[in-house]
């Protein structure tokens, strides 16, 4: 079973989410847990600061290092050694790649910072530092629920049907996932492609790959130099490709 924690000013955000949907009946499950610590736990004073001004000036205010320091050396004083995760826009880009292999671990930390940021000093404590983009939020809680989101439904069992993680965007086959569609086949002249409704299931596993390599050629092209396609395929792809370039370049001509 996964251990997730998070050292956060805020635990009690956590909960309305993890305890929802399907991580909410992985949990109950016993496919993993949430323990959720108070940074605030850790400090002395009666006001119990966690913050504080920046040497050299500058605005707002930076997290202090000493009640990380005390946090992390109790959190891990028990228990298998977690795997301590901060998040930071200086940490390695968050991609699925990053979730499967989180996915293995037993025990993961999440330490969620706020305010200005943390004292350099905390980021010794790190394991490895993950960034969700090239924007800046208020506070790691959400980058933590993302990524416990993202991790917890490749557990076995999460999702119930073990192969509907396999068939997602950005899996191990590289691609965007084929578009899909359900009831009414017929919605006020909008039609749901032929081959889905034939019950062949080859026909139907052959229309989804192609349909995921089109999709991924004109939506998210970047993604086809590390897919895993065949030479034909490849050259489908970039046909696609230039088509939708000389279909631009019409545009603004």
């Amino acid at each position: 079973m996964l251990t997730i924690e998070t050292l956060s000013v805020f635990p009690q955000v956590f909960a309305p989410y993890c305890d929802a949907s399907i991580l909410g009946r992985a949990q109950k499950a016993g496919i993993w847990e949430l323990k959720c610590h108070d940074l605030r736990s850790w400090t002395h004073d009666r006001h119990h600061t966690v913050d504080d001004a920046p040497f050299g000036g500058g605005q707002g205010m930076l997290m202090k290092p000493a009640p990380f320091f005390e946090a992390l050396a109790d959190i891990g004083s028990s228990g298998p050694a977690p795997h301590v995760v901060f998040f930071t826009p200086a940490g390695t880009p968050f991609t699925q790649r990053v979730a499967e292999r989180l996915a293995g671990m037993e025990r993961i930390v999440f330490v969620c910072g706020r305010y200005e940021g943390m004292d350099e000093r905390v980021y010794e404590l790190a394991d490895e530092c993950l960034s969700l983009g090239d924007y800046v939020l208020t506070g790691g809680e959400l980058a933590a629920m993302v990524v416990t989101d993202a991790v917890v439904r490749l557990l076995p069992g999460a999702l119930g049907d073990s192969l509907s993680a396999v068939d997602e965007s950005f899996s191990s086959a590289g691609l965007l996932e084929y578009a899909q569609y359900t009831r009414p086949a017929d919605y006020e002249g909008r039609t749901v492609p032929e081959v889905l409704l034939s019950g062949d299931h080859a026909k139907v596993d052959a229309w989804r790959r192609r349909d995921a390599i089109r999709r991924t050629a004109l939506l998210r092209p970047d993604l086809l130099q590390t897919a895993d396609l065949t030479e034909q395929e490849r050259a489908y792809a970039e046909e696609l490709r230039e088509a939708a370039r000389q279909a631009q370049h019409e545009e603004e001509s």
